[in-house]
């Protein structure tokens, strides 16, 4: 009996080490799984913190950059076609610091890793073991890192879109303030166009003139050899036609003289350069109306010092040009602000300031009066 007793005393000892060996394991496998879960729930509020929690409004207010699409003619347009270049663009792209995720009111939700049955008993256990400094807590350091960059990079982009958006608008400005002067210029070039064929009509009609001119004063001289008896007076005749033709003649050089400054002119302006009829003035007042005939629609105007040598250099002896220039009021409120309309120096007066201009009826927005002020723009 003693033996028996003894057995079942060294049985119950070795039970009783195996028990302990087995409790000190689930004790340190225990401190493992508060350990990672402890580190899992600081990694996962700090990577929500990194996690946009609100979506960007998709109902931000449109953006809109108008665009001239209009076909650059040899005419003006007061109300060209427009397209908004961004009717596609989404301005939500552009919001930042949107609302991120903040857990750190809600770690107990954190915690509730068990599914449990309907007696509420947990029969699922979803935690994972981990300790710090393993290989699993530097990986997630490593993600969190990402994170942060991702997000970095996402606003970077949002930044460059707002600078593209920013150069397109600069790009469309400049678009639309080329095509008028493109328009003007072409108006310029068939203008010119048709002052070149109008001379070359009556370049054509002189010589003819003169050919027959020519074809007379031969037949006269057939008629000298014939008749004796009308010598007389076919030399006065002679002496008249030769006259008329030398007249014609100095025409005809007038004329191709002109016709060459407008072949020039049309060679400038077609190469983009200052035309002679059209010149230009560096921006800024100029002068004032003294005296403004509207039904006649011409005015006096009279000019700085600074603004005549403008217009005409240095040697005060130079022709005045064929120029156009603004015309506004002062606290004047009209459809273009103070802008009131637009003059054309005619003819200066010697000795003086003052130019005799025509007034341009097609860009009259009131009556010329006394003290406008005459500008470059």
């Amino acid at each position: 009996m003693n033996k028996v007793l003894h057995v079942l005393v060294y049985v119950f000892l070795a039970l009783a080490s195996a028990a302990l060996w087995f409790e000190l394991q689930l004790n340190a496998k225990r401190d493992e799984l508060t350990d990672r879960n402890r580190m899992q729930e600081d990694y996962l509020v700090k990577l929500a913190r990194t996690i946009e929690k609100a979506e960007p409004d998709k109902n931000a207010a449109t953006l809109e950059i108008r665009k001239d699409i209009s076909p650059v003619e040899a005419k003006p347009v007061d109300s060209p076609e427009m397209e908004n270049v961004l009717e596609s663009y989404k301005a939500e792209l552009e919001q930042v610091n949107l609302e991120t995720y903040n857990w750190d009111g809600q770690r107990n939700g954190l915690r509730s890793v068990y599914v449990r049955d309907f007696d509420g008993h947990p029969v699922m256990d979803g935690n994972h073991p981990q300790t710090r400094n393993s290989d699993e807590d530097k990986m997630l350091e490593q993600l969190f890192n990402s994170a942060k960059t991702q997000q970095s990079r996402l606003n970077s982009t949002r930044a460059a879109l707002a600078d593209i958006r920013e150069k397109l608008e600069s790009a469309v400005a400049e678009i639309n303030k080329l095509k008028p002067e493109s328009r003007q210029d072409k108006m310029t070039i068939e203008e010119l166009n048709e002052k070149i064929a109008k001379l070359e009509e009556e370049k054509t009609e002189f010589e003819g003139k003169i050919l027959k001119h020519k074809t007379e004063t031969e037949e006269l001289n057939g008629e000298i050899t014939s008749k004796n008896d009308e010598i007389a007076r076919a030399k006065d005749e002679i002496a008249a036609k030769e006259e008329e033709l030398e007249k014609a003649k100095q025409l005809i050089e007038k004329l191709k003289e002109l016709l060459k400054n407008s072949v020039q002119t049309q060679g400038a302006a077609a190469a983009g350069t200052a035309s002679a009829v059209v010149a230009s003035l560096p921006a800024g007042d100029k002068g004032k109306v003294i005296e403004a005939d509207n039904e006649n629609m011409f005015a006096i105007v009279q000019f700085s010092d600074e603004a005549m040598k403008e217009l005409k250099g240095d040697n005060p002896s130079n022709a005045l040009p064929a120029i156009e220039l603004g015309v506004k009021r002062p606290g004047f409120n009209g459809p273009a602000g103070e802008f009131v309309g637009k003059i054309r120096l005619r003819q200066e007066v010697k000795g003086k300031n003052y130019v005799i201009c025509d007034i341009l009826g097609s860009w009259e927005q009131d009556k010329l009066a006394v003290n406008d002020v005459i500008f470059a723009d």
